[in-house]
């Protein structure tokens, strides 16, 4: 947990601290609250579906920022007894960052994090706990069918098809929130930014055992329709981070030394061009365009493959310290 998370974790002047408890319960719900979330409808449909399949559990709810409305309605639910406990943040942090406070304060061996309205039936928890069950890390929800209009259904799916194709990881929705894990895959990746959107792909990377479910989608909301172009900057952006992540973390010299090998090569060859037409055809080269175009890239290409080589020596003087693996058993 970061320090800023530390720091947005206290308590606002409306909420009481979280209580102690010595109980490990199957399974926390983890939900983040934002303007027009549906406290109770939550509580009582997750309440019934964890009790029908005979689990032990608690709602850890995180407020992203003042909401005195859901902060009366948590009150009100866990003076009443139900296993609710809650957090709120002094100013809106995001959804990623609100996640990771809600697992720190979660005691459940199961995490089980959900959109603060029912986005999906509850019903779908007891195949996604089966899934843990039999062996899944963690398990990703797949929205099928969706109930969104078509052009946010398009723009998911091109989304999440570009992944595939460039990560070469078989996740269908990586939108839904809706996820259930063991708390030790979220206690050890770290996520920032974004992130959390991206958690299956991570913990695959690490040698997670990671399953995708189709769960039967109820409502969405949120913006309809197309976004604004700094919208689809970022999410070109999470994708070009997520595989630099997954593919060059630890080789950021073949990442590096590929895009500047292309812009030397780019720049080299309009050198040449340049020189031969200035030895056989006495074209003068001074002031062309073309000219400082190529150096630039040349030069351009020689600092961008120096990235790569700095990432190296950062690497290599840390390889003691990093481990991307996970060792499940150990035979002696």
């Amino acid at each position: 947990m970061t320090p800023e998370t530390a720091s947005a974790v206290a308590p606002s002047a409306e909420t009481a601290p979280l209580p102690t408890t010595t109980a490990e319960p199957d399974v926390s719900v983890v939900c983040v609250l934002g303007a027009e979330a549906e406290v109770d409808d939550l509580i009582d449909a997750f309440d019934r579906r964890l009790r029908e399949v005979h689990r032990t559990f608690e709602f850890v709810f995180v407020l992203d920022g003042p909401n005195p409305p859901a902060a009366r309605r948590l009150e009100a639910r866990r003076a009443s007894g139900a296993p609710v406990r809650w957090i709120a943040f002094r100013q809106p942090f995001g959804e990623t960052l609100a996640i990771a406070a809600g697992v720190e304060q979660a005691h459940g061996r199961v995490i089980l994090t959900a959109p603060s309205y029912l986005q999906i039936d509850p019903v779908e928890v007891q195949g996604m706990l089966a899934e843990i069950e039999g062996g899944a890390d963690l398990v990703c929800s797949w929205r099928y069918p969706r109930k969104d209009p078509w052009v946010n259904r398009i723009q998911s799916t091109l989304f999440n098809l570009l992944l595939r194709r460039l990560v070469k990881m078989p996740f269908h929705d990586l939108n839904c929130q809706f996820r259930a894990m063991r708390r030790e895959v979220m206690r050890e990746i770290p996520i920032y930014g974004d992130q959390f959107r991206f958690l299956p792909l991570m913990a695959q990377r690490q040698g997670y055992r990671v399953a995708e479910r189709k769960v039967r989608h109820l409502m969405e909301r949120g913006r309809r329709g197309f976004f604004g172009f700094g919208v689809y900057l970022r999410r070109f952006l999470d994708i070009l981070a997520v595989l630099f992540l997954t593919k060059f973390a630890l080789k950021p010299l073949r990442f590096f030394g590929l895009i500047g090998s292309v812009f030397g090569v780019f720049g080299g060859a309009i050198l040449a061009y340049v020189s031969y037409e200035k030895v056989f055809t006495a074209e003068p080269i001074r002031d062309r365009p073309l000219f400082i175009l190529g150096v630039v890239l040349l030069v351009l290409g020689a600092q961008v493959i120096g990235f790569g080589l700095v990432g190296e020596i950062i690497i290599f003087s840390q390889a003691r310290n990093l481990r991307e693996y996970r060792i499940e058993r150990i035979d002696s």
